[in-house]
């Protein structure tokens, strides 16, 4: 084999090193085929922009064609953080300490990069209850052990003298379930009211029910997260451009939502109609939309509170929660759509 004289052979290394060096940084090779998406929300009224964007394809478009959305479902918030967990998922639409939960687990291997939803959750009981003290010896249903909705009944309870347990047990019961088993719950007298997301708090009203607390009175100013975007931290290190083209898709969707919220709340509830099979009387609907409020600001100050109080009743971890989000893209986002940056 002839011998390339040394000015050629330099070339020829240097050239190789340009290009495994380029190869090595590239994300996404060109016949590697589009970038996956896969993206986790719930078919709930306070995921209506999740919904939302994947249904009327905002989010595929605003990502673009490099990029295949895989989007998935899930019930309540601890099957979708064993999906971020167990890398089955990307990203998901969870409430926030779901999301507090991952963090510690993962060792800040998720962010929050970004809010969907504010407000949207109601304590509901029998009629004749009508103070805390009322609710000694009652069981009160929430979605799930951990969420935000259960910590957020334990410290309520808490705060007014009653102690609860994670078996059941203590003054007050409180029994997880699923939010479309508690109607019949209800009914049958097996549980007493229940702390839960919309629209589950207007159907258990529409059945007897009346509202004991507001979590909107609990709050500053009665905004707090309910639903915010988590996506795991490698991901978005591999892929920023993909998750800041994801945030432009979802403060598209919001601003959708927000203009004409009449026209949103009925494809949101074809939208749910379609996954679950059932949507809402226009009545309920219109008093389950009226409780929210659709916004891309995580709140974080809130997060970062349930999270405190999760650890205070006993049922999340406690731990440092400065590097919970990464506000940076979200941020890029709204400054590409002409909007003010939210604070971290």
């Amino acid at each position: 084999m002839p011998r390339l004289p040394p000015s050629r052979l330099r070339a020829a290394v240097i050239a190789l090193v340009v290009a495994v060096a380029v190869t090595g940084c590239s994300t996404n090779p060109p016949d590697a085929g589009p970038v996956p998406l896969r993206l986790g929300y719930f078919p709930n009224l306070t995921h209506a922009t999740a919904i939302l964007g994947v249904e009327d394809g905002t989010f595929q478009r605003a990502v673009g064609s490099g990029v295949k959305l895989e989007p998935s479902l899930f019930t309540s918030g601890p099957p979708a953080i064993t999906a971020i967990l167990s890398d089955a998922v990307d990203a998901v639409f969870v409430g926030a300490t779901p999301a507090v939960n991952a963090f510690h687990k993962t060792k800040g291997n998720v962010k929050i990069v970004s809010g969907a939803t504010s407000g949207g959750a109601q304590l509901v009981v029998r009629n004749g209850i009508t103070s805390a003290a009322d609710l000694k010896g009652r069981t009160i249903a929430d979605p799930a052990l951990g969420g935000a909705p259960d910590i957020q009944l334990r410290y309520w309870l808490k705060q007014h003298g009653l102690r609860t347990g994670t078996a059941g047990d203590g003054d007050v019961h409180i029994s997880p379930q699923d939010n479309a088993q508690m109607a019949a719950a209800y009914a049958s007298g097996a549980i007493d009211g229940a702390w839960v997301p919309q629209p589950y708090a207007t159907l258990l009203v529409n059945r007897g029910a009346h509202v004991l607390v507001n979590e909107h009175s609990l709050w500053p100013g009665g905004r707090f997260n309910t639903t915010n975007l988590l996506v795991r931290a490698d991901f978005l290190k591999r892929h920023p451009d993909v998750v800041v083209a994801l945030l432009r898709g979802l403060i598209k969707e919001t601003d959708q939502v927000n203009t004409d919220p009449a026209q949103a709340r009925q494809r949101a509830d074809t939208a749910i109609d379609k996954i679950n099979g059932g949507g809402l009387k226009e009545g309920d609907l219109r008093a389950a939309w009226a409780d929210m409020t659709f916004t891309v600001d995580p709140l974080l100050a809130t997060i970062k509170e349930y999270g405190r109080r999760g650890t205070d009743v006993g049922v999340l971890p406690g731990g440092d929660l400065t590097r919970l989000a990464d506000l940076g893209p979200l941020n890029k986002a709204l400054r590409a759509e002409g909007k003010a940056a939210v604070a971290g």
